[in-house]
């Protein structure tokens, strides 16, 4: 069976051409409604395979009464971000609805993919990045149609939903574990401009003050990144001596840390133990293994359909906050403390 031949998509006329049926019949069978016999439809299904007939996703939306697209704006450069879109397209495709995505990138701003995925009528759109101020949503809630969900960071609030991690029990968690082997001096480092950075902070500090230590904060204005993380690095290196453990706040920071630390001669965990956060792909690498805090990315996703498809379909529904738990992944980067 040719397909036509001036090079364009097989449509529903191509198939009823070929077969001798109706157009609207065509469409009873592909959109399976009643009023055709079995053969019928066996001839029409067979023959759009044959042809390449693919459904035109944006004219089905156009019909339907009530859109089942969420769209979801992501960032390409965030380890943790993939893991957690590939999540939510199976959640949605659970509850009957499909992803769309819009990436922000350096030169295409959050507003720009915001308006992007609301000209394809979404129901509504989740916006991922910790560094979303309330501010910035605040702005694309006022001028949203449809419900805003943000995920990596935020409080509750009667704006749009917010799903996080609890990063203030994963950070405890790691202050727990380096306790536990026999650390007492502690160093947390973080950028305060991450969005949970005020959260994972306060988790520090609890754990801290629980076991009766001093605390070490080494706080930045700016990036969050391997580069930040050396940086910090040599700022450790610079004091008259280093702590025996890091709490980094971020997985990225963690790897910057350990790659001047170890180009300085100080071994790891042997001289100092070190942990991260969100225990992104590299965290598992042999020669990195580093210990970290796993946030969940199928939970986050689920989390984020969840909230967002609960608005759309019971919109008086006030925003929610979802804290999708943690754990604890020991690796080779920690172990007990130094004899000093």
């Amino acid at each position: 069976m040719q397909q036509p031949e001036d090079g364009r998509a097989p449509t529903m006329a191509d198939i009823a051409a070929h077969l001798g049926v109706s157009r609207q019949l065509v469409s009873l069978v592909l959109r399976d409604l009643p009023g055709a016999s079995e053969a019928t439809r066996t001839r029409v299904r067979d023959a759009a395979r044959e042809l390449g007939y693919r459904p035109h996703a944006g004219a089905r939306a156009l019909r339907r009464t009530r859109s089942a697209d969420l769209g979801v704006v992501f960032s390409p450069v965030h380890a943790t971000e993939p893991e957690i879109v590939q999540a939510m397209y199976d959640a949605a495709a659970a509850k009957g609805y499909h992803v769309i995505l819009a990436a922000q990138t350096p030169s295409r701003s959050l507003s720009t993919s915001v308006d992007e995925l609301l000209s394809h009528r979404c129901a509504a759109v989740v916006v991922m990045g910790a560094e979303v101020s309330h501010r910035e949503l605040r702005a694309i809630v006022d001028r949203s149609p449809v419900p805003i969900t943000n995920v990596g960071g935020g409080n509750r609030n009667s704006s749009y939903d917010v799903v996080r991690s609890s990063g203030d029990i994963g950070i405890s968690l790691a202050v727990d574990h380096l306790v536990g082997l026999g650390h007492r001096r502690v160093s947390f480092l973080n950028s305060s401009t991450m969005g949970p950075a005020r959260l994972r902070l306060e988790g520090y500090r609890r754990a801290m003050q629980e076991h009766g230590l001093e605390l070490d904060v080494v706080m930045w204005d700016g990036e969050h990144d391997e580069q930040a993380g050396a940086v910090a690095a040599r700022g450790l290196l610079a004091r008259p001596e280093l702590p025996t453990a890091v709490v980094a706040g971020n997985d990225q920071i963690a790897f910057g840390l350990l790659q001047v630390m170890l180009r300085a001669g100080v071994r790891v965990p042997q001289d100092l133990s070190v942990t991260g956060f969100d225990d992104i792909r590299i965290a598992s690498v042999p020669g990195v293994e580093l210990t970290t805090v796993r946030q969940d990315p199928a939970l986050m996703g689920a989390a984020a359909v969840e909230l967002a498809v609960r608005r759309v379909e019971s919109p008086k529904s006030p925003p929610a906050l979802r804290s999708v738990e943690n754990t604890l992944v020991v690796r080779a980067s920690t172990g007990t403390v130094p004899a000093r």
